[in-house]
């Protein structure tokens, strides 16, 4: 019947359907990017596209807005956090599955022990972004969501990480979060952070006290994974040329921070709340 020839021509399944060319066009820029892996010049990005650099670039501002790449400060464009995050809980290997199930479960009973948001973090390139989240019965109001690049100087998060971090790597991510070109104070300010960096280390866990938002407190505590029986694994007691433990002796991926305010989470009880965190993370062997 021609009727329903019709609606079998029409319908979601057809060989024939149109698709939408905008979308298509921005998916492929972005597989660009991805394909790359490193940031980008405009006119590279467009070459590949054999687009006009003023077209590539509209594309580029709506894939920056919805936090799927970003624009660096000398011009580049780079992948967003929302595509480095995806990355991280889409990853194809089943170690990487079955670690981000076990940090999963390790968060929610957290999270039932101490009624506060958990979250997970994992190192990128440029800074630890949240992977995952889980929330208490009553939700704490935060701003630090899945695919949210945490700083390195102001969030317990960030302050864990770039204590395990070569300064190399560290140093240049923290100048840029100052946003300052008074030299001596940018010296003083170093100072400062790599004492932080030293007690963190030596106590073995990250803490701010409404650095990032008022009446909110965090505990970050670091994730040190098995190695397989097969590595080769370098004594962690070996440190690189600043005091620091090397990276290759005791990377470090993974955190783990607990939010709260400061009635949920104060921190004159710091040691005993870190204490049962890491009770918690000793039983799933990553602490």
């Amino acid at each position: 019947m021609p009727v329903a020839k019709s609606l079998v021509d029409s319908s979601p399944t057809s060989k024939n359907q149109n698709g939408v060319q905008s979308l298509e066009i921005g998916l492929s820029i972005l597989d660009v990017l991805i394909d790359h892996n490193e940031p980008m010049m405009l006119k590279d990005i467009a070459q590949m596209m054999q687009m006009h650099p003023a077209k590539c670039h509209r594309y580029l501002v709506s894939l920056i807005r919805k936090n799927y790449a970003r624009k660096l400060d000398d011009g580049r464009y780079g992948l967003g956090d929302r595509v480095n995050a995806l990355a991280a809980l889409g990853h194809t290997g089943y170690n990487q599955h079955d670690i981000l199930a076990r940090l999963t479960h390790i968060a929610n009973e957290i999270k039932d022990t101490l009624n506060c948001a958990v979250q997970i973090a994992k190192w990128f390139n440029e800074g630890p972004i949240i992977i995952q989240s889980v929330e208490p019965d009553s939700p704490i109001s935060i701003i630090t969501r899945i695919g949210s690049r945490m700083p390195l100087t102001t969030s317990a998060t960030g302050q864990l990480f770039a204590s395990y971090q070569p300064d190399a790597i560290i140093e240049p991510l923290v100048m840029t979060e100052w946003h300052t070109k008074d030299q001596a104070a940018v010296a003083e300010q170093w100072q400062h952070f790599t004492q932080l960096q030293t007690k963190i280390r030596t106590q073995g866990y990250a803490t701010v006290t409404g650095d990032m938002l008022m009446g909110i407190n965090a505990i970050t505590i670091p994730v040190i994974l098995p190695q397989p029986t097969n590595a080769i694994v370098t004594s962690p007691t070996i440190n690189d040329n600043n005091g620091k433990p090397s990276i290759e002796s005791l990377p470090l991926e993974y955190a783990i921070t607990i939010i709260g305010t400061t009635e949920q989470l104060p921190m004159s009880k710091q040691h005993n709340v870190v204490e049962q965190i890491l009770a918690i993370a000793q039983r799933y062997q990553i602490a």
